[in-house]
């Protein structure tokens, strides 16, 4: 059987970019005690000016993931806080695997952001019951 091989953005078929995910990824962190998070906060967190914060932010209302009006607090819908969860499981797996693996301290967050917006949920699952039954056998 003949593979057919495409270009990269051809097996990226998804509905939110990878910017998008770490907005998502970093509202959700920020807001897991309080219920909510600022842009303010938010800007600081990603390292990026608010303004540049306040238009993702704004794109994101627009999907229904979040909530937020002008100068005002930002919270994440139903759907939102879902993917938050989501996004927040498969990035500290991906850096568990990695640490696993034994690469560099130093450079485990680069990678991670590297790795985790291309992963396809099938691949996670797989590094998920590796790294639970690595666990077991440890204990």
């Amino acid at each position: 059987m003949k593979e057919e091989f495409y270009t990269f953005r051809e097996y990226m078929d998804k509905n939110l970019t990878a910017s998008m995910e770490d907005y998502i990824e970093m509202i959700y962190r920020l807001s897991k005690n309080s219920g909510y998070t600022r842009i303010q906060e938010l800007a600081k967190s990603l390292n990026i000016r608010p303004p540049s914060a306040t238009k993702m932010i704004q794109k994101l209302n627009e999907k229904k993931l979040l909530k937020y009006k002008k100068y005002d607090i930002i919270i994440l819908e139903a759907e939102g806080k879902k993917l938050g969860e989501k996004l927040l499981v498969r990035h500290n797996m991906i850096e568990e695997l990695l640490r696993y693996i034994g690469v560099n301290e130093n450079n485990i967050l680069s990678e991670t952001e590297k790795i985790e917006h291309t992963i396809s949920d099938e691949t996670l699952n797989c590094i998920i019951k590796f790294i639970y039954k690595s666990d077991k056998e440890k204990n």
